[in-house]
């Protein structure tokens, strides 16, 4: 294990071979490689042994003063920090001249030297102010993984939206990608070719992707975490694609409320500048194994996490809560959503306006997902586009179009 030795001369690290050392093979490892002699040696893991001035104030530091006490036993372990106090003088080796070429024969660069020392913390503030959900776009979703799913399965899709000067983003609607949900897993399957309809659409509506939604499962809420290191995964690699620094990661959970009941919960976060540089980086293992605490991530490489090396980060500390408000957006949900249990047909197209004649025909195909159902019979760059932003502006269909949608709704 590594220890950090902290003297008056500065830190210092020791590496120690054997686990079990005992405090008195502790200090015979400083004498040997710091030449600090054992009679003048006082340890402590206490950082005021370093203010003291007397005798007396050096002889209320007894918690490494047990020569076969085990270190472990003592709460001394790899990354942990021991305050050395001497009398004396000693010299102090300075640090090898710097080599351009470094010990690789490459030059060595202010980002090698960066890379060496990660230091992961808590990001206090979000560049995302606030995260506002279309209700009827926020209950399609959660209504869904309630009572069709019953929370058995993930479930998760693409938020989209605008985002303002002020970083608050607007959810106007989500696209639910074709997938496989487990309890534990949720594996997006998607379709480069529906997604450049689902942009399109939302170019014309002008809107972009803002985040990522998925839901967690009833068995999940009996676990220790926010978000488990493959959602972690997951949600990194999606913010870090879009470089969207707004961007937010929203969570849907069943929660046990006062009344021994369950309600449904959202949650938001984005996932911090750090985690955003780590994952691009390279650093975080990304093959988990079955017996893998589902709380931590793992690095490939030591992080700092506090005073300590570390491969195991606390999931936690890469989240930054988002606050979450509610508004209702300028598209409705009341057509069938794509890529779900049932497969959405030009039938469906047709139901929908019988059921919708009493609207002005702007109106009635004002749901992102007729448009997307639509698209696939439209030119991508010409038509979806101008036909999203007649909706976008609540402006006349023009008739050329109001055939065809009739025409394609008639052919089921």
């Amino acid at each position: 294990m590594l220890l950090r030795i902290r003297s008056r001369d500065g830190l210092e690290r020791l590496e120690v071979d054997d686990p079990k050392a005992t405090v008195a093979q502790l200090k015979a490892l400083i004498q040997s490689r710091l030449q600090i002699p054992v009679q003048s040696q006082t340890l402590s893991a206490h950082q005021n042994l370093l203010l003291a001035k007397t005798r007396d104030d050096l002889a209320r530091f007894t918690d490494l003063s047990a020569p076969h006490a085990p270190l472990s036993s003592l709460g001394i372990g790899h990354g942990s920090m021991v305050y050395v106090h001497y009398e004396g003088e000693r010299s102090v080796a300075r640090p090898a001249a710097f080599s351009p070429a470094g010990s690789f024969g490459r030059k060595m660069t202010m980002d090698d030297l960066i890379a060496r020392q990660m230091r992961v913390g808590r990001q206090e503030a979000p560049h995302c102010e606030l995260v506002s959900f279309d209700r009827d776009a926020a209950n399609a979703f959660q209504h869904y993984v309630n009572e069709t799913l019953a929370f058995a399965v993930k479930r998760g899709g693409f938020m989209y939206g605008t985002v303002s000067e002020e970083g608050k983003v607007e959810v106007d609607f989500i696209y639910e990608p074709p997938q496989q949900g487990t309890e534990e897993n949720l594996l997006f399957l998607r379709d480069p070719d529906e997604e450049r309809l689902v942009e399109a659409i939302a170019v014309g509506l002008g809107m972009r992707r803002v985040g990522l939604i998925f839901s967690q499962t009833v068995s999940q809420d009996k676990k220790d975490y926010t978000l488990s290191n493959r959602e972690v995964l997951q949600a990194v690699e999606y913010h870090a694609e879009t470089g969207l620094k707004e961007w937010v990661t929203a969570v849907v959970k069943l929660e046990v409320n006062e009344d021994g009941g369950a309600d449904v919960h959202f949650e938001a976060f984005q996932m911090s500048d750090m985690c955003i540089r780590l994952w691009k980086e390279g650093w975080f293992e990304t093959e988990i194994g079955e017996d893998a605490d589902p709380k931590l991530s793992m690095m490939k490489k030591d992080v700092m996490v506090g005073v300590k090396d570390t491969r195991e980060v606390d999931s936690d500390f890469f989240l930054v809560v988002v606050k979450i408000s509610d508004h209702q957006g300028p598209l409705s949900t009341t057509f069938p959503i794509e890529n779900r249990n049932v497969p959405v047909t030009t039938r469906a197209l047709k139901n929908h306006l019988d059921r919708t004649k009493s609207l002005p025909f702007v109106k009635r195909i004002s749901d992102f997902h007729l448009l997307l159902l639509l698209a696939r019979f439209l030119d991508i760059s010409a038509d979806v586009p101008a036909l999203a932003e007649c909706v976008s502006k609540q402006e006349t269909v023009p008739d050329g179009y109001k055939l065809l949608i009739e025409s394609v709704a008639s052919s089921s």
